[in-house]
């Protein structure tokens, strides 16, 4: 609670040690600081309309109000430079696009064709495998067919010989042989 008190008391101090309350005696003297304090601000202000310091202030600040404006003016132009500039290239990019969209469609095209193309051509190469093939097995088949033929006149021709051979005795046999010489003369001559 006492700290409190001080820095009351040492606030109140601080407001009554202001120069404001440090003047004393008739207004308008020498002595009264604030009257001379007065006085050097009105001189300061003089010596600044002498000067003509209002006026190159508000020069420079016209000269910079211009400059900002032409800087407005150009940042306007660039800026509608720089939209024409985006229109064309998004109308560029929207060709390309087109032109993209083209290419991948005629590029479907082409291999839906080849697939095609290909379909077919695998088709004809399995006809003619399949040609190929039922040759082969043609013929397979005759040469089996000519093989079993063969073999079975090889065996009826040892199975006759057989057979002849048990039947046949020398009398006949030489009436055959015979018999297979005048024939054989009778077509030569």
């Amino acid at each position: 609670m006492r700290m409190t008190q001080i820095t009351l008391t040492g606030a109140a101090a601080t407001v009554l040690a202001t120069p404001a309350f440090a003047a004393s005696g008739p207004f308008f003297s020498l002595g009264n600081t604030d009257f001379v304090v007065l006085l050097g601000f009105i001189v300061f202000i003089a010596i600044l309309f002498y000067y003509k310091v209002p006026a190159m202030l508000g020069g420079m600040l016209d000269s910079r109000a211009e400059g900002i404006q032409s800087e407005i003016t150009e940042a306007r132009t660039l800026r509608e430079e720089a939209q024409t500039l985006l229109a064309s290239y998004e109308r560029k990019q929207q060709e390309v696009q087109a032109q993209a969209d083209r290419i991948v469609a005629s590029a479907k095209d082409e291999a839906n064709a080849a697939a095609a193309q290909a379909r077919a051509d695998l088709g004809k190469s399995i006809e003619r495998r399949l040609a190929s093939a039922e040759e082969q097995i043609e013929s397979a088949q005759k040469s089996a067919v000519k093989a079993v033929r063969d073999q079975s006149i090889v065996i009826a021709i040892d199975v006759a010989r057989d057979v002849i051979a048990k039947q046949m005795t020398a009398a006949s046999g030489n009436s055959l042989i015979d018999d297979a010489i005048a024939q054989v003369d009778a077509k030569l001559h």
